[in-house]
């Protein structure tokens, strides 16, 4: 099961989410509680190990500023959270290695959801951002055949759940494994990467034998 942490505002919290096996870090450069700088995203960034994918959070930004950033910071990737247009997703993901389209459960632009570009999709409660567990049957909508993150009010206490009904490709989470806006608490960052890593998956969704990820290879 891929694990993308997300809303990380420390060096600390981002060492301590890889050393505990988490395969991506998330920075929020939206408005949020969460936000950070893209100088000191690439400080972080220069610490963490290479094959850990990097992921910029951006909503309804220009794309030319996504790009921008991204290069800034040395990250992996984008994640575009907000109402991005086809057209502006598509420009992105020509110009950065992961892009990562979020949309809010149920929505009908899943219809099109090939049409993004994306290397994944990220289905989020119908409120993204807001931390709240949404009814999983509403994610059912997502392309079969695409690489599938779940997000939306998982903690270490669902995450199991959630991946035994949707059957993700990869989980995210923010609020569910924090002390505080913006800072992880530990035994929550542990439990929730063991649980999600421990849960039943699909045989399409199991990770190589030899457990390790290489991103580049799967999100092509």
């Amino acid at each position: 099961m891929f694990v993308k942490i997300c809303g990380v505002t420390t060096e600390d919290d981002a060492l301590l989410a890889v050393a505990l096996g988490a395969d991506a870090v998330g920075f929020v450069f939206a408005p949020s509680k969460r936000q950070i700088a893209s100088s000191r995203v690439r400080d972080i960034v220069r610490r963490l190990p290479t094959e850990i994918l990097t992921v910029g959070v951006f909503r309804n930004e220009l794309p030319a500023r996504v790009v921008e950033i991204v290069n800034e910071a040395r990250l992996s990737g984008a994640q575009l959270h907000g109402q991005e247009s086809i057209a502006d997703t598509r420009w992105v993901a020509d110009r950065v290695s992961v892009c990562i389209k979020a949309f809010p459960a149920g929505v009908s632009a899943l219809d099109n959801a090939d049409e993004y570009g994306a290397s994944a999709l990220l289905i989020d409660s119908p409120k993204p951002g807001s931390g709240e567990v949404f009814d999983w049957s509403l994610a059912e909508g997502a392309p079969s055949h695409r690489r599938v993150i779940l997000a939306g009010g998982l903690t270490p206490d669902n995450v199991d759940e959630a991946i035994q009904r949707v059957q993700p490709w990869g989980v995210d989470v923010s609020s569910g494994v924090e002390a505080s806006p913006g800072r992880k608490d530990p035994r929550l960052l542990r439990a929730f990467i063991a649980n999600a890593q421990a849960a039943p998956t699909a045989e399409h969704n199991r990770p190589p034998e030899d457990g390790f990820y290489n991103w580049e290879e799967e999100l092509r």
